[in-house]
């Protein structure tokens, strides 16, 4: 196995930097906080580098809050300055763990993302039609992944590849900075990072020992399709016996199981069938509820045009990847029944027709 050395001085370096702080930025241009460090962003970027280069830099303590979108997760936020710190360090590291991690892994890398792994989803669909009334689809979450993560583990596997004492410091720094040995602060670049470096371990398991040919995982859910059902029960086994040895995890026991593929498969906001794939219910509900809370929003002067347009807009681009087109419809005259009073010219009609002409709907 390749290992890296000597990556702390590149890590530091002020075109790093500078490079991390676009990344921290891009989309909080106009946040105070951003604008307050702008304010002398030169002389704050040397001082960070200063901080890491003498190792007196600690990162902040994390601003906890509760959202619910619709489960109840606790979030984590950094100091814009450690962000900075957060992105410098993947920028060293992702390009290393990007030749090792598999193909089919799609969250938090470039150029995948859900909808990529719908779309994969969708080609192993095709592959095994032929067998589709005897085909299984292994559907597995990993039980409460982010908060169960061991960092003592997680520390051991980075320091296989990474040989740079002072980079591994700084790795433990942020770690450390969750005050628990186990779990990372959803919310953060690094979490993320670290967790595709976790289940890396995963991945390989299922790719190499079991050899299972169409897998594919976004963060703590995976699929893994079958005509097998018997070895599709074995996998489940082995996976969490895995788990549970290597990785000090398991599976989710109500979540995990073995679904026929022409039940349909609810992956990642989307139930997939045979020929057509729809939203989940929770989704559906949302989307529906949508315009009304919009609206209540909009008539009390809480956001503008603007916000119910892009707001709008991300959920009909979302939904537009499943066949909801006569569902879209019904929202568009939803939408215009509540707006069309307030704006005269509300477009969500022009966009579904756009679409319907693209071939999109």
């Amino acid at each position: 196995m390749k290992t890296y050395r000597n990556l702390y001085h590149e890590l530091c370096s002020y075109p790093n930097l500078y490079r991390a702080y676009k990344k921290a930025r891009k989309g909080k241009t106009l946040i105070p906080y951003v604008i307050e460090f702008e304010k002398n962003l030169k002389e704050n970027l040397l001082q960070l580098r200063a901080d890491m280069l003498f190792h007196s830099y600690y990162p902040q303590p994390l601003k906890t809050f509760i959202i619910r979108d619709p489960k109840t997760r606790k979030i984590s936020k950094s100091e814009f300055r450690d962000r900075i710190v957060h992105h410098a360090l993947v920028n060293i590291l992702e390009p290393i763990y990007e030749r090792i991690f598999i193909y089919d892994s799609y969250a938090n890398r470039k150029g995948k993302g859900t909808l990529a792994a719908i779309n994969r989803f969708e080609q192993f669909k095709i592959k095994i039609a032929h067998f589709w009334k005897g085909a299984y689809c292994l559907k597995a979450d990993i039980k409460h992944y982010f908060d169960t993560v061991d960092h003592r583990i997680l520390l051991e596997i980075i320091s296989r590849k990474i040989k740079d004492t002072q980079s591994m410091f700084l790795i433990k720094k942020i770690l450390a900075n969750h005050s628990n040995p186990k779990g990372m602060p959803l919310g953060n670049l690094t979490s993320q990072f670290f967790a595709n470096i976790y289940l890396n371990e995963l991945d390989q398991f299922i790719k190499q020992n079991l050899r299972a040919k169409y897998y594919i995982r976004y963060v703590d859910d995976f699929v893994i399709l079958d005509w097998d059902k018997s070895k599709l029960e074995n996998y489940k086994q082995e996976i969490n016996r895995f788990l549970m040895q290597r990785l000090a995890l398991g599976l989710h026991s109500t979540k995990s199981k073995i679904i026929p593929l022409h039940a349909g498969i609810n992956f990642l906001g989307f139930r997939i069938f045979r020929y057509h794939k729809l939203l989940r219910k929770s989704n559906l509900r949302r989307i529906k509820k949508k315009p009304m809370l919009l609206y209540e929003q909009f008539i009390t002067q809480k956001i503008t045009y603007d916000n119910v347009y892009d707001s709008m807009l991300g959920s009909c681009a979302h939904a537009r990847h499943a066949n909801t087109y006569n569902l879209l419809r019904r929202i568009a005259k939803t939408y215009n029944s509540l707006f069309s009073n307030n704006i005269p010219t509300f477009e969500i009609d022009r966009w579904l027709k756009n679409n319907r002409r693209q071939g999109i709907l």
